[in-house]
């Protein structure tokens, strides 16, 4: 399983907004059948509605903290273009900063937090943990569908940017099936956001006082007509052949 294949299964909950054709009841149609549930739940892929297609999925993600006179950034942008066709070309632009200044990490001792448990939740989530006073938290997820022509792409070759300072750990990060962002801060608590096998999420989790974080997640979806030589059915075909074998797994 890689992101692209995974993508197409989110794609699928954009696209079909048409509403399922039933045969009457106790009668069934002309030729059509309906497809019972069991198979419905094992079907992902790519579709095309209306004489539309996905030309380009792209993510923005964007982790920040303000704290003890410090600051940190953490944030990639991942983008998918399919409008070539076949395997869509994967860029990805990561970016993380963190600003010094000579006050020292809040020390609180006998406090912490444990978001370990949202390793085995699946599908979209927003967590925030908070052990203290005076903090300011917010997660953010904005999706934006619009037709249109594919984006340039970014950059390709790095996958990976990090940087430790003063006990703040800044990653953003493309590795495998994975794409992250994250801030863990030594005494204090992490922020994260992500997108992997079958997960798309943000989490804060802060054992300290006085802290300001935030997660800002925009999700782009572009969708182009189809080439008016182009049968409909015939991409219809194409994408339950790209479905085969898609399933999903374990994600937070």
């Amino acid at each position: 399983m890689n992101i692209a294949k995974w993508t197409r299964g989110v794609l699928l909950l954009t696209l079909l907004g048409a509403a399922p054709l039933h045969a009457q009841e106790g009668r069934p149609g002309k030729g059509l059948n309906e497809i019972p549930d069991p198979e419905l739940n094992l079907m992902r892929g790519r579709y095309t509605v209306n004489g539309s297609s996905v030309a380009w999925f792209g993510v923005t993600m964007i982790t920040q903290w303000n704290g003890g006179g410090q600051a940190a950034r953490s944030a990639l942008t991942l983008g998918m273009d399919f409008s070539k066709g076949g395997a869509p070309k994967v860029s990805f632009t990561p970016s993380v900063t963190v600003t010094a200044a000579d006050a020292p990490l809040p020390a609180t001792p006998g406090r912490s937090v444990d978001a370990s448990g949202l390793q085995n939740v699946a599908g979209l989530t927003q967590s925030i943990q908070v052990a203290g006073d005076g903090n300011v938290a917010s997660n953010t997820t904005q999706l934006t569908v619009r037709d249109g022509q594919a984006p340039e792409a970014g950059s390709q070759g790095q996958t990976l940017a990090s940087v430790q300072h003063g006990g703040v750990n800044a990653v953003a990060q493309l590795d495998g099936n994975n794409a992250k962002v994250q801030l863990q801060i030594e005494g204090v608590g992490a922020v994260q956001q992500w997108i992997r096998n079958g997960s798309v999420g943000q989490s804060i989790a802060l054992g300290s006082d006085g802290q300001a974080v935030s997660n800002r997640m925009q999700i782009d979806l572009v969708r182009q007509s189809l080439a008016s030589n182009v049968p409909l059915s015939q991409n219809v075909a194409q994408a339950m052949t790209l479905v085969r074998g898609v399933g999903m797994g374990p994600g937070q």
